[in-house]
């Protein structure tokens, strides 16, 4: 008897160990120097607002808001600079939980369209790692729409910097 609640108590300790080690841990890591690619604002004087592409060749490119991410993710042009060809050879695309500062992979994200909040870039999309979190937010300051990250089109964006 012992030894089947011993054993119990393994499995399960490895149960739980195994299902924090699979949560991968998302880090920024700029410095007082570090600018946004799109803007060259210093993203330590906002970094609730932050992003990054982590590019397969081990290279980062940083954003001071996700609204300058999906900016230079949708302008092709602009990626010739650091030799990227395709989407493929992005490896992350991380953004910041506007709530919990927690840094998150953006592809799994929701992004508030339209609320009362503004990032060093202007009118932005505030991002949440949870769509009840997003709506919950969207109804207390004004959001007006809660997108996933393929919901978010380059049209989108070219309205939020007033090209529309």
């Amino acid at each position: 008897m012992k030894k089947s609640i011993l054993s119990l108590f393994i499995v399960f300790g490895l149960f739980i160990i195994s299902s924090f080690a699979n949560e991968i841990k998302y880090e920024l890591n700029f410095t007082k120097e570090t600018s946004c690619e799109i803007r060259k604002i210093k993203l330590y004087e906002n970094p609730s607002w932050a992003s990054k592409i982590d590019l397969k060749d081990g290279r980062s490119i940083f954003f001071c808001s996700p609204k300058s991410m999906f900016e230079f993710y949708y302008t092709e042009d602009k990626w010739s600079a650091f030799g990227i060809k395709s989407l493929s050879d992005f490896q992350n695309i991380l953004v910041t939980d506007y709530k919990t500062l927690k840094i998150i992979d953006a592809q799994k994200a929701f992004f508030v369209y339209g609320s009362n909040k503004t990032s060093p870039a202007g009118d932005d999309l505030v991002v949440f790692e949870s769509k009840k979190t997003a709506e919950e937010y969207a109804k207390t300051n004004d959001g007006k729409r809660v997108f996933s990250f393929l919901e978010v089109k380059n049209s989108l964006i070219r309205l939020l910097n007033g090209r529309i």
